[in-house]
């Protein structure tokens, strides 16, 4: 097996907790928290809100974020849904009343419920021990007093500039208010966003005790000022989107009013001694499991990890689990998902057996409880797409590649779409949140608040009957997907990463090299990667690409060679191209104690792992 001899930082490790994020400052901050006697659910509230701020070209206040967690004063795993739903008004009908056959990628269209706030503020009221205050402080500062940009940012808002100047003025007035694109690695502020998160202190603030003022503070965000400014600005404003025409949006008071999170069990699966979990098919997180369940029976562990052999199967699993992701996911307060079947093992070896030493090029779902399997019109994003005005932008958020930004940057690296966070304490609570949506790019500012909202509905679809087609209420199938695992049933790691539909790739990849070849935290990281694209995008236009592997140079010769020798497309992408993840692990010491590790991505020159 070949792996890694050095790594470009170490693996951390300590006793007292450990933080790994997608951003420097909110793992400091997390560390912070912990540090002043905050535990695992307060440090990871406050992370996740640095986020906001820090990143916001890949999250916002106004987006969502599913967690897991375990809580060792409860012995017990969850998940927690902070995926908002879609408003009453959305309906197929209603779209294909616009003339378009998707739900656009940006604009107020798209909207569901911003979930995010609550569901932090449920972990922190639920399992937390900090005043809401206390959390918001740095959040509120770094937005009042500036935090440093990161190339990406300044790329993101470049890339929209004249959409901002001319069509989302209230955009302008918060990333461009001299009127120009800010400057990468300047300080920059963002006083409408910290005035918002004061006011909600200053409303909650005398309400009872600690919990008492963090479901005042829910409910000012859901019902109070917060709610009412979204409500007037989405019902009022016609804003430009990808469908060339301007637009009201669809999200209202009563649908922030009515939405809360939600605690659920996760969805589980066995590889060897380690039980990994990830949320319910309202994600793509099963896809995860479902890779894991046909990759047993394929004997990785007589390959390595830079091998064509273990390149080949893992991404052939992908392709047969993304299949059933089109054809059976979908909100199962909304859908019969057959999650059961799906993750059973003579399920797993059916669909093992599907994969031989040629590449697929087939999209191939299967046949769960013998249902059949029916897939969307995908020939609509083609029709979509030449019927749209794309100068506005597309689903996911949209980055410019054009002097005089390429000047500022030194080298290639990937641009993901969400933020991820990842704490365990010392007492060994530990949690794993995907933040993502309310992304700078994907709509107007609500000018009140200084930040835009979630467009997470783009990926519903408009034909009738399918497990995914939009119904209003329901929660769309999202690609946000933290991870936990066990092992030897005690509660071992917290994992995951950006990417869009590329999370549930990267995370195998990593969880692989890590639980069958041995590497640690941050060898399983930094070694080479890819990704597939063999299937519909998540994201507008959602166009379909088949059989495409693109993996980072740093793989040697003979495996690509190999790969395209199978049937593989194979596209080489740079060297540091492939991944944003980030974990930890906890593990008990022979005489007491526990061992905590954490390892962070060095891709992009943003993720951190800290700890002691």
């Amino acid at each position: 097996m070949a792996t890694s001899a050095f790594t470009t930082r170490p693996e951390i490790r300590g006793t007292f907790g450990v933080v790994s994020s997608t951003h420097w400052l909110a793992s400091q901050v997390a560390m912070s928290v912990l540090e002043r006697g905050g535990n695992g659910f307060d440090a990871a509230a406050a992370g996740g809100f640095m986020l906001q701020i820090l990143e916001p070209h890949l999250n916002g206040p106004g987006g969502e974020v599913p967690m897991l967690f375990w809580s060792e004063k409860e012995r017990r795993m969850q998940a927690l849904c902070g995926q908002g739903n879609a408003p009453a008004l959305a309906t197929p009908a209603y779209f294909k009343g616009l003339g378009v056959d998707m739900v656009p990628g940006i604009g107020l269209l798209p909207a569901t419920v911003p979930a995010a706030f609550g569901a932090w503020l449920t972990l922190l009221r639920d399992h937390g021990t900090w005043e809401l205050a206390d959390v918001l402080r740095p959040t509120i500062e770094y937005a009042r007093n500036g935090f440093p940009l990161v190339p990406r940012i300044v790329q993101a808002i470049y890339a929209v500039q004249s959409l901002f100047r001319d069509e989302w003025t209230s955009s302008a007035a918060v990333w461009m208010p001299d009127g120009r694109v800010p400057h990468p690695e300047k300080l920059f502020r963002t006083p409408g966003i910290a005035d918002t998160y004061a006011r909600i202190l200053e409303e909650s603030s005398g309400k009872g005790d600690r919990r008492a003022r963090i479901d005042a503070a829910i409910d000012v965000w859901y019902r109070g000022f917060v709610a009412q400014a979204i409500d007037k600005f989405y019902r009022t404003q016609a804003i430009r989107d990808t469908t060339g025409e301007r637009n009201t949006g669809l999200l209202r008071l009563d649908d922030m009013a009515a939405w809360k999170p939600r605690y659920e069990d996760p969805v589980t699966t066995q590889l060897g001694r380690y039980t990994v979990a990830k949320c319910g098919p309202w994600s793509q997180g099963p896809i995860f499991l479902q890779q894991l369940s046909i990759l047993r029976h394929l004997g990785l562990e007589n390959t390595s990890p830079d091998s064509p052999e273990f390149v080949h199967k893992v991404a052939e699993a992908a392709k047969l689990a993304f299949a059933d992701k089109l054809a059976w996911y979908g909100d199962p307060d909304a859908v019969d998902v057959p999650m059961q079947a799906l993750l059973s093992d003579d399920y797993a070896r059916a669909r093992a057996a599907l994969i031989g030493d040629r590449a697929s090029g087939e999209l191939r779902p299967g046949n769960p409880d013998g249902r059949t399997p029916r897939l969307p019109d995908l020939e609509a994003a083609v029709r979509t797409l030449a019927a749209s005005d794309t100068r506005f932008g597309v689903g996911e958020p949209t980055f410019a590649q054009l002097p005089p930004v390429q000047e500022w940057l030194e080298r290639e690296i990937f641009v993901g779409d969400t933020c991820h966070i990842d704490v365990i304490d010392r007492d060994g609570n530990m949690v794993a949140a995907t933040p993502s949506g309310g992304w700078l790019s994907s709509s107007p500012a609500v000018p009140e608040l200084g930040f835009s909202i979630t467009t997470r509905l783009q990926m519903t679809w408009l034909d009738e009957g399918l497990p995914g087609t939009l119904r209003p209420g329901m929660r769309p199938c999202t690609t946000l997907s933290p991870g936990m695992a066990l092992r030897d049933g005690e509660p071992y790691m917290a994992f995951g990463t950006p990417g869009g539909d590329q999370q549930d790739q990267w995370a195998v990849a990593f969880f692989l090299r890590h639980a069958l070849f041995g590497m640690n935290l941050q060898e399983a990281i930094e070694y080479p990667s890819w990704h597939i694209d063999h299937f519909p995008g998540s994201f507008w236009p959602r166009t379909t690409t088949l059989n495409r592997i693109t993996a980072e140079s740093r793989f040697p010769i003979a495996t690509l060679e190999a790969l395209r020798a199978a049937g593989h497309e194979v596209k080489v992408g740079g060297d540091w191209s492939e991944g944003r993840i980030s974990a930890c692990t906890r593990e008990p010491e022979a005489g007491g104690g526990r061992l905590l590790r954490a390892g962070a991505n060095p891709r992009g020159m943003q993720g951190y792992a800290l700890g002691r």
